[in-house]
Order: structure tokens, then C-alpha cells, then sequence
């Protein structure tokens, strides 16, 4: 069996060190028409892009499940938001983006020219507005990213202080990453600007 459907025998604990929470047990998709019922969901008129079967997988496993040993998305979701920062940079640079000056009370008239007129955009606080995950993981809950993301919460009665949104953002962030790594970096920036930027 391939490796996200099982834990590796060389990689269980003899003796569990933590005790069994089974009085709150958390439940994950381990479906694959579910799974692909997301893919097909989220890329829309795209379903060529639709990641191979283990990278499909690991795209949208959190390194909490299973103690990841059965492979997560960190390396994917690296990839994924160098991706998104870039395209939101260039986004921000659009004209359709110009930000009103502020008048100055004393009159004075500071240097202007067309290619630094949405430098303010660029700001830190700008793109993190943008891409916090707070923002991505309403978006991720209309594709029903929540309904098949891999990932054990500290607290499975209380998901959102488990952190669900970053979970969420860091598996979108993972298939844009998954796209890229076997579609290449066109494929994933027309899906990261149709799919998530737009709805930004």
C-alpha cells in the first residue's frame, strides 16, 4: 500500500508516550473520491492539473497527523507561498490598486512618477493583510478544503484554537506548491490568481 494510506512499520513507537485521547476522537477523510471531488472543485475548468495520487495527498496532510510519519506538506507549502507572495506583489503594483495621497498641511508637492505609484502597496503590512490566513481559510472552506485536510488539532472540540486557519491556509499554499512542482510555475500562477487571489 502506498505510503499516505498506512504508517511505515519502521516508523511506529513500540510503547505509546502519550496517553490515548480516544474520549475525543478526530476523525479525517481517508476517502479518495472525496478527495478528488475537492480537485476537481477547486481547479475548476482545469481537472489536467490535478496533482499524481501520493502528491495529491501529501498536499493536504498537516505534519500533526500521524506525527508525520506518513509525509505532510510543509516542503510543498514552502513553495506554494513564494509563489503567493510573489503574485500578490505584482498584484499590489496594478493600477487598479492606486492608493489616494494624503495632502500634505503644508503644502509641499513630494516627487512624482508613474513607475512609483503603488510602491506604497508593497507594504509588509499590506501583504499579510492580504494573505493572512485568517483571509485564505473562509476561501478554503467554500472549495471544502476543511472536509479533507489531513491534521490531528491539540484540541478537537475547539478547532479554530487548534489553529484550523493556519492549516487551512498552509494546505492551499501546498497544492498551489504541488501544481508548480509537476505542472510547472505558469500553471500554478494562473491557478493561484484565479482561484484564491481574486477572491482576496
Amino acid at each position: 500500500r502506498p505510503r499516505w494510506q498506512q504508517t511505515p512499520p519502521s516508523l511506529r513507537a513500540p510503547v505509546r508516550l502519550r496517553a490515548s485521547r480516544s474520549n475525543l476522537p478526530f476523525t479525517v477523510n481517508d476517502d479518495p473520491k472525496v478527495l478528488d471531488d475537492f480537485y476537481r472543485r477547486f481547479l475548476g475548468s482545469r481537472p489536467e492539473l490535478v496533482p499524481s495520487e501520493e502528491v495529491r495527498w501529501i498536499a493536504i496532510t498537516h505534519k500533526s497527523f500521524d506525527q508525520g510519519a506518513r509525509g505532510y506538506n510543509a516542503r510543498l507549502a514552502y513553495m506554494g507561498k513564494r509563489i503567493a507572495d510573489l503574485q500578490t506583489s505584482l498584484a499590489l503594483l496594478q493600477p487598479s490598486h492606486a492608493v489616494t495621497p494624503i495632502p500634505d498641511p503644508y503644502g509641499r508637492t513630494p516627487f512624482t512618477h508613474p513607475a512609483l505609484d503603488q510602491l506604497d502597496n508593497l507594504s509588509p503590512a499590506r501583504k499579510l493583510e492580504i494573505l493572512s490566513p485568517t483571509r485564505i481559510a473562509p476561501l478554503a472552506e467554500t472549495y471544502g478544503l476543511n472536509h479533507v485536510v489531513r491534521w490531528t488539532p491539540r484540541m478537537p472540540d475547539n478547532l479554530k484554537e487548534s489553529g484550523i486557519d493556519s492549516v487551512l491556509a498552509q494546505a492551499m499554499y501546498a497544492i498551489i506548491g504541488a501544481i508548480a512542482l509537476e505542472h510547472g510555475g505558469a500553471a500554478a500562477k494562473a491557478v493561484f490568481d484565479s482561484q484564491i487571489l481574486k477572491s482576496l
